[in-house]
């Protein structure tokens, strides 16, 4: 969870900074490029974890 946070605070940092400044956009694609990264790990997890044990 808190590599999530972590990876989710730097991916929202980078937009901004490429948004803020000027010739910059990249930074802005890598962060989008990051989140959605993100998200797809946590889902992958959440997954795993669901269907590791059935239920009694």
């Amino acid at each position: 969870m808190a590599l999530f946070l972590f990876l989710l605070l730097v991916a929202v940092a980078l937009g901004i900074v490429g948004v803020v400044v000027n010739g910059l956009f990249y930074l802005l694609i890598i962060g989008v490029v990051l989140f959605l990264v993100d998200l797809v790990l946590s889902g992958v997890r959440l997954g795993h974890r669901r269907g590791s044990r059935p239920a009694r």
